[in-house]
């Protein structure tokens, strides 16, 4: 269900650019001054999950046009189509139901006429009795030693997605086997993965919905070639190759049996598979029961997104703040700040999820967009970007939204370290917020013994604007169901921004270009012709390529 209309024309984006001209030059310090319950005003909670908002430049008027302009785009109807299997992506007339995967109510999700929760409810079964045999050694490797490694190969977001909830559960792992992720196209990656593995107590997972994915199959190959060159035989492949895929009869020509052949849906988009079997290494690590917990978090999080009041509604808030910091104060980044080591990958994964599908110039009726869609999103893990980057984000030129991530508690409480790091968490968003004034670096210099001449000279370089906004998500500890929750409000931001610019959050045929190039120019590296139609830069590269390989 699409809106029609021009959003910029829309009266409440017009009454959005007036506030936007008087609220400007106001600093959020004076409002945290004038308002001692602005904390309480602006926080909310969904899932286990709090979200202080209240270090954004908003107040209550910014709200409410914010919250009109979702009403005018019709976004609780928007929302509601995505759950009930209406095909919301329109350019390859498919539905996103990456939902139904963690449906843990009765309600029967129909695709094409048909209920799809039946199959889904199968497909978890089958994990649960894979992942049972495995860590259980009742399945074990061809010299009947039970399994050690699990390699997971794929890429982007049968890549991604796994690797973040694995890092993040790491406190959660069954410490007998170790989960490697093989994604890049690059024989230096397979090469340091394979060199520490044993080919006898290997299992590889095979993750691509065609079985056909340049990078996952050449991997793949690379794999099951090294298998048979240390050890195992072709009789033996079965015994350590399963599969994520649609196309089963690859697989099973691949050496993989039918029955560790897990299915894919063209109604899941790869970046919100986690949920899926592409959750499968993740659920060998952690066990069957804590991945069912992920699903319920992520659960929990789709009901207060389907149900929850748009004034009370955590993704839909976090989205209509994008929206006001990229369409009003024309900001093109946004940096995500895990202050959790076990969340150190979010950043990556949260980049994929939102650039790849908010970074769209075309609204989806096919015209050409008149203002900004996804920003930039970024990051780095805890204090580390404190000593990197975060210097560019309380005095850069251009400001950046932040979000700040934080577990309340600690998996390995040690002396007084989590204190600290909560602390800097905190100290930081207070910096952004705050600032410092030219009148109160002077201060302190003359303070610290420096002469007022010379602290008026250096007070300059220590001037630090604040008023920049951040949000700050805490829970008291990454579990299974807050990590659920927490990567499911990003999904449903994110989709909430595609319908209130009116853009398909759910394709992306921007990558498929790249796919597309890729295929002719491996041909002109693996030959010496050039073909015409490239353009000069793309010749002078080939033919550098081959020059160099020459000199080897």
């Amino acid at each position: 269900m699409s809106v029609s209309g021009s959003l910029t024309q829309s009266d409440s984006w017009k009454s959005l650019h007036k506030h936007y001209d008087e609220i400007k030059s106001q600093h959020m310090r004076d409002w945290f001054a004038a308002d001692p319950n602005r904390f309480e005003r602006f926080h909310t909670e969904a899932a286990g999950l709090s979200l202080d908002y209240s270090k954004n430049r908003i107040n209550e008027d910014t709200m409410h046009l914010l919250l009109r302009l979702a009403q005018e785009r019709n976004l609780p109807a928007q929302i509601d189509s995505m759950f009930t299997g209406e095909a919301i992506n329109r350019s390859e007339q498919r539905p996103a139901l990456h939902t139904a995967l963690r449906n843990y109510s009765d309600r029967p999700i129909l695709v094409d006429g048909q209920d799809i929760m039946p199959e889904i409810r199968d497909t978890v079964h089958r994990m649960e009795e894979f992942c049972w045999k495995v860590r259980r050694n009742q399945w074990r490797g061809y010299s009947n030693k039970p399994f050690t490694d699990v390699v997971s190969i794929g890429i982007g977001g049968s890549f991604l997605g796994p690797k973040l909830a694995s890092s993040a559960l790491k406190p959660y792992w069954d410490s007998r086997l170790n989960i490697h992720y093989l994604a890049n196209i690059d024989g230096s990656h397979i090469t340091e993965i394979l060199k520490r593995l044993d080919p006898a107590t290997t299992l590889f997972i095979i993750q691509s919905k065609s079985f056909g994915t340049q990078e996952t199959l050449k991997n793949a190959t690379a794999c099951r070639q090294w298998f048979l060159d240390n050890g195992g035989t072709e009789e033996d492949l079965p015994k350590h190759f399963s599969a994520v895929s649609s196309n089963v009869e690859k697989a099973k020509a691949f050496g993989i049996d039918e029955d560790n052949i897990f299915p894919m849906w063209d109604w899941v988009g790869g970046r919100y598979s986690l949920w899926s079997a592409i959750g499968l290494p993740l659920a060998l690590a952690i066990g069957i029961d804590n991945f069912r917990d992920l699903l319920r978090g992520a659960y929990k999080m789709d009901e207060h997104f389907r149900t929850a009041p748009l004034a009370q509604n955590m993704p839909v808030i976090m989205a209509l703040l994008g929206v006001w910091y990229v369409n009003f104060f024309g900001v093109n980044s946004h940096a995500i700040l895990p202050y959790d080591h076990y969340l150190r990958s979010l950043p990556a994964h949260l980049q994929q999820l939102d650039m790849e599908s908010n970074g769209k110039s075309i609204t989806i009726d096919g015209n050409q967009v008149d203002y900004d869609t996804g920003p930039v999103i970024w990051g780095g893990v805890g204090t580390n970007g404190q000593h990197a980057f975060h210097q560019l984000l309380h005095q850069g030129t251009h400001f950046s939204p932040c979000d700040f991530i934080m577990p309340m508690c600690s998996h390995n409480p040690i002396d007084n370290f989590h204190a600290m790091l909560v602390s800097n968490c905190l100290s930081q968003s207070q910096a952004l917020l705050q600032g410092k004034s030219e009148d109160e670096a002077i201060a302190e210099l003359v303070a610290s013994g420096m002469s007022k001449a010379e602290a008026i000279v250096l007070a300059p370089q220590k001037v630090i604007p604040g008023n920049r906004p951040s949000n700050t998500i805490y829970f008291p500890k990454a579990t299974p169901q807050t990590v659920g929750a927490l990567i499911a409000l990003y999904e449903h931001k994110v989709a909430a921004q595609g319908f209130l610019w009116g853009i398909n959050s759910f394709d992306q045929w921007g990558v498929e270009l790249g796919k597309q190039l890729g295929s002719k120019v491996l041909g002109a590296l693996e030959s010496d012709a050039i073909p015409e139609d490239f353009d000069g830069s793309t010749n002078g590269l080939v033919r550098a390529f081959h020059q160099m390989q020459n000199l080897l």
